[in-house]
């Protein structure tokens, strides 16, 4: 199905009982289709309504004609909502879509939403921005002088597949994978620290995290737990930043406590 959306053609799908008492709905991770999220479904649409969608750029939805940065992915969240007519709703969001409504719902108190969040789940959430290691800086260093040397027309002329090879390659699968708008919105995304804006997110908030993710390692889970006043941390073991498929039958167990 799709729904118009502030110009955009949105694809979503809705599961469930329609006479359910509880809505949720779930936000994607960066660059992914909603439909990576069936396992999530099969867990829980017996007992609740769940949405699921593709955020601009991502799936089935055209990517916006400028970069986005998590602001205003945000505020298009709460545009999604209102064309919906969900008043209130459980926000379940996994890697960029935990970003999303850690942005939301840290905001709150100054940036009046057009819904209630009725709880959040996180799952290897993004947010939080680590510090880069003096291996990492050093590399990073040493990739900006080699794309700007590479950026002088003689340079390129003189190896021009073996320069262009060289910086395709360049980035995490995703952002090599990603078109040049959907690129500088990860960039953005990526560099912005959300830290700060956790204390203020009041909400019950379960987050569930791998111990084996790399791309949202757990001392992140760690860190929100401890800044959310109101969060408490499920491990799951041997899984990693997809630890909903890695350990279905774990992930299930938790979903199956959750939404008793």
């Amino acid at each position: 199905m799709t729904i118009d959306v502030d110009g955009f053609p949105v694809a979503y799908t809705i599961a469930g009982p329609g006479d359910a008492k509880t809505i949720a709905v779930l936000l994607q991770g960066w660059g992914t289709d909603y439909r990576v999220y069936d396992y999530i479904e099969a867990c829980i649409c017996d007992r609740i309504r769940l949405v699921r969608f593709d955020f601009p750029g991502f799936g089935g939805t055209p990517e916006p004609a400028e970069p986005w940065n998590v602001g205003q992915y945000a505020d298009f969240f709460c545009h999604f909502m209102q064309a919906l007519g969900i008043k209130k709703a459980i926000l379940m969001g996994h890697s960029f879509g935990g970003r999303v409504i850690l942005k939301l719902a840290g905001n709150e108190k100054t940036h009046r939403l057009p819904f209630e969040i009725a709880g959040i789940v996180l799952i290897d959430a993004a947010g939080i921005r680590a510090e880069q290691t003096p291996a990492q800086k050093k590399s990073v260093r040493r990739f900006k002088r080699l794309k700007k040397f590479f950026a002088i027309p003689l340079v390129h002329w003189f190896a021009p597949d073996v320069i262009d090879e060289w910086l395709k390659n360049q980035g995490s699968a995703d952002y090599r994978n990603a078109s040049p708008v959907m690129k500088k919105a990860m960039v953005m995304a990526i560099s912005e620290d959300l830290s700060d804006l956790l204390p203020n997110v009041q909400e019950d908030t379960l987050l569930i995290w791998g111990d084996r993710d790399t791309a949202t390692p757990l001392t992140d889970g760690q860190k929100m737990e401890s800044l959310i006043p109101n969060a408490g941390l499920c491990v799951i073991e041997n899984a990693g930043h997809f630890s909903f498929a890695e350990q279905p039958a774990v992930f299930k167990s938790i979903m199956d406590n959750y939404f008793k």
